[in-house]
C-alpha cells in the first residue's frame, strides 16, 4: 500500500477480518481502536485513516501486545489504501457535538466527509459491511446509501447506523432503576416509562454539560460501537442468532429507514425484525416520530442529489 505504514504483522485468528477505521485519531476513534485492537478472534487488522496525527495513534496503539494488525493512512490520497479489501468501514470521522450546536450544525460539515468517504467505499471496497457512527446518524446512513445507490452498489443489508448506545444507556438506566444487572426485563408505570425516555433521550447532551466543552460521550460511543461491530463480525463469520438493533433500509413503518433489531449474517443485517407490541404512550411517540424522520431521510437523499 503506498505511504502507509504497518506497524504490527502477527497473524491474527484464521478467519479474521479487515477493519477500516474512519476518522481514527477522534476523541471516539481512539478508544474504538483499541477495544478493536482487543478483538484478535474476530479482527485480524484494523487500517486506521484520518486527516492528520494517524501515525501517532497507529504507532502507541501497536505497543499493545495483541496479534491484530494495525496499518496508519493519513489524508485523501490514503484514504483508498484504507479502504481496500475492507471488509467493515466504521466512519467516526467529522466534527463531534459541542455545547450549543444543533444536529443541523453537525450536518452541514459531517455530511461532506459521509459522502467523500462513501463515493471512495463505492471504488474500493463495495462489498464492505457500512457502519454509519458519525451524527446524525438518521441523516447520513440514508445519505451514505444514496451515494452507494449511485455507483450501482448499494446492498441495504449492509449500511448499518449505530443505535447501539441507546440500547447501552437504555439497559443501564432502566437495571438502576430497579438495581438489577444491565440486562434486565422489568415493567414501568407511563410515567416512570416516559422518565426513562428522556434520560435516554439527553443523556449525551447531559454528558456534553458535564464535560463542559472537553468533550462528548466518546467512551460510551466507541463501547457501543465496539460491541456493534463485533456482532457484525461474528454474523459475518456465519455464527447464528446474532442480534443488534440499527438504524437500516427497512419496510417495517411508513418510513424507508427505522431503528430495529437486526438479525445479523454473512450478508450483514439479514432480517429486519418488528416493532413489537407497543404501549399507548409508545404508539403516540411513533406516530409523532414518522414525519420527522421522513424528513431526515429526505435531506440525506437531497444532499447527494445536490453535491453530485
Amino acid at each position: 500500500m503506498p505511504n502507509s505504514r504497518t506497524h504490527v504483522r502477527a497473524a491474527a485468528q484464521t478467519g479474521a477480518r479487515r477493519v477500516a477505521l474512519i476518522g481514527a485519531s477522534g476523541g471516539v476513534g481512539q478508544p474504538l481502536s483499541l477495544l478493536l485492537k482487543l478483538q484478535p478472534t474476530y479482527v485480524a487488522e484494523i487500517a486506521l485513516y484520518d486527516i492528520a496525527n494517524t501515525d501517532g495513534v497507529a504507532t502507541d496503539l501497536s505497543h499493545c501486545n495483541t496479534p491484530v494488525q494495525v496499518t496508519s493512512h493519513t489524508g485523501p490520497a490514503e484514504l483508498g489504501a484504507a479502504l481496500q479489501t475492507a471488509d467493515v468501514v466504521v466512519i467516526v470521522a467529522g466534527i463531534a457535538q459541542k455545547p450549543g450546536m444543533s444536529r443541523d450544525d453537525l450536518f452541514d460539515t459531517n455530511a461532506h466527509v459521509i459522502q467523500a468517504v462513501t463515493e471512495s467505499i463505492a471504488q474500493h471496497c463495495p462489498q464492505a459491511v457500512v457502519v454509519i457512527i458519525t451524527n446524525p446518524v438518521n441523516v447520513l446512513t440514508p445519505l451514505a446509501a444514496e451515494v452507494l445507490k449511485g455507483h450501482g452498489v448499494h446492498d441495504p443489508r449492509k449500511v448499518l447506523g449505530m443505535t447501539t448506545l441507546d440500547v447501552v444507556r437504555a439497559d443501564t438506566f432502566v437495571a438502576r432503576a430497579r438495581g438489577l444487572d444491565a440486562l434486565p426485563r422489568v415493567t414501568f408505570s407511563d410515567s416512570e416509562a416516559a422518565e426513562l425516555t428522556e434520560q435516554i433521550r439527553h443523556a449525551g447532551i447531559h454528558v456534553l454539560e458535564l464535560k463542559a466543552g472537553a468533550g462528548s460521550s466518546t467512551l460510551a460511543t466507541a463501547y457501543a460501537a465496539a460491541r456493534l461491530i463485533e456482532s457484525i463480525l461474528r454474523g459475518l463469520e456465519g455464527e447464528p442468532n446474532i442480534y443488534e438493533a440499527a438504524f437500516v433500509e427497512c419496510r417495517i413503518t411508513e418510513a424507508d429507514f427505522f431503528a430495529s433489531k437486526v438479525r445479523l449474517g454473512p450478508n450483514g443485517a439479514e432480517e429486519v425484525l418488528p416493532i413489537g407490541k407497543m404501549s399507548p404512550m409508545e404508539e403516540n411517540e411513533l406516530a409523532e416520530l414518522i414525519p420527522v424522520l421522513k424528513r431526515s431521510i429526505e435531506k440525506g437523499r437531497a444532499f447527494v442529489r445536490e453535491h453530485k
